[in-house]
């Protein structure tokens, strides 16, 4: 914008007749800005600064600039962003609120790194820009400067230092001369602004008001919901997880043919690692014929043994029952239901069972019967022949012959 298109407001004369606020000094090249900021920076001076319309090379060290301790605030401020967040995710992960998550452990610093890295960052943003503030004395809605008509040109083509009078070697007559002495192409006395209120302005007062109001209702709805009991669902803010378009696969899917969402395996597919050469060990079967042994490559020993304990009470026990009865749980529950459509879970202690070949127990289990699923997706083949295993030590508890025990086994049941 040139000067004649300006508002006529802002001018070279004195504001209200304020007492001198300091000198401003303009060149017209940077060299002798620089020059300039040697000799004020030689007599001392303090309160002193230069306004240019781009970065000049080397004016820090003209200036006698020292390192800002901007820096040792951000670093405190990031320390403060990590021990918060530590402290917040050890509180609230591993002692207030307790809760197991896919068995991971209660607490460990890998999981919580990104909390970590998010609240370090986020206390040292802060401190940045209120630390910058702070130091440059900001904001500052008014300064005596912005009523010189000629300042304009330190966005433009001028380079402008500037002496305050509050500076304790500020000397109107010699602070005047040394500034001469650099030879500007204009030197002005700067008065203080008496024209400016310095009251804030009633709107950003209003603006501020409202905002401040705004920003409390979210906190006032956390803390109702922290305080309060309900028996309707709390608001669920980002459910994309919980409420995702899909197929259960249980349901029904028009997408296939057979309108089932569950999908089998394709013919002839086998996980990796399975021993697919062994046809006794992954069917249970030799030359097409369902064995009576198990496996060679499957070791009977209390491993095996203890295995199929773990795995006959998760997958089995609760529907057959601990002992395998029949009365597990879920047996138990629909009884009470009576709902006419629930069939019974056999009981594995029953003669046909304890005389049934391994082999054809196995494949029970892999392709289910009747009404019990195959669980060839969830239990893996050696785990399937160590439940048939401890299945075995339970059907013989039920049906061992005296004569079979030892002294010791006789004299317990006595």
């Amino acid at each position: 914008m040139s000067d004649e298109n300006k508002d006529t407001t802002p001018s070279d004369a004195p504001v209200s007749q304020g007492p001198l606020h300091g000198l401003l000094a303009e060149y017209e090249h940077p060299h002798q800005l620089v020059a300039a900021c040697k000799k004020v920076r030689d007599a001392g001076y303090e309160k002193w600064d230069t306004y240019t319309p781009f970065p000049v090379h080397g004016i820090d060290k003209a200036m006698g600039i020292k390192m800002t301790s901007l820096p040792w605030l951000v670093l405190i401020a990031a320390l403060i962003g990590l021990t918060t967040a530590i402290t917040l995710q050890w509180w609230t992960n591993a002692l207030d609120y307790r809760f197991i998550s896919s068995g991971k452990p209660m607490w460990s610093i890998p999981a919580n790194v990104p909390i970590y890295f998010e609240l370090t960052v986020l206390f040292s943003a802060f401190a940045a820009l209120f630390g910058m503030l702070a130091l440059n004395n900001l904001p500052e809605p008014s300064h005596p400067l912005d009523h010189k008509r000629k300042f304009d040109k330190a966005t433009d083509d001028r380079f402008f230092l500037y002496i305050e009078c509050a500076d304790e070697l500020f000397d109107a007559t010699d602070t005047r001369a040394l500034l001469e002495s650099s030879h500007p192409a204009s030197l002005d006395e700067v008065n203080e602004d008496h024209s400016t209120s310095d009251r804030i302005p009633p709107a950003i007062i209003r603006t501020l008001i409202i905002a401040g109001a705004a920003a409390l209702i979210p906190l006032a709805v956390f803390a109702k919901m922290r305080t309060s009991k309900s028996t309707d669902t709390r608001i669920h803010a980002m459910g994309d997880m919980d409420w995702q378009a899909k197929f259960k696969v249980q349901q029904p899917n028009p997408l296939f043919p057979d309108n089932m969402a569950m999908r089998a395996p394709e013919p002839g597919t086998v996980a990796m690692g399975d021993p697919v050469d062994d046809e006794h060990f992954s069917t249970g079967k030799l030359d097409g014929q369902f064995t009576r042994t198990f496996p060679q490559n499957f070791k009977l020993d209390d491993a095996a043994m203890a295995r199929g304990k773990q795995r006959f009470e998760i997958f089995c026990a609760p529907c057959h029952g601990q002992s395998g009865n029949g009365d597990g749980m879920v047996a138990q529950r629909a009884n009470t239901l009576a709902e006419g459509t629930w069939v019974p879970p056999t009981n594995l202690g029953l003669e046909y069972l304890r005389l049934m070949p391994v082999g054809q127990l196995f494949d029970s289990i892999t392709h289910g019967v009747r009404n019990m699923p195959p669980y060839a997706s969830q239990i893996a083949p050696q785990d399937r022949w160590a439940v048939i295993l401890y299945l075995r030590a339970l059907q013989k508890s039920k049906g061992a012959p005296v004569t079979e025990l030892n002294d010791a086994e006789r004299a317990a049941l006595k």
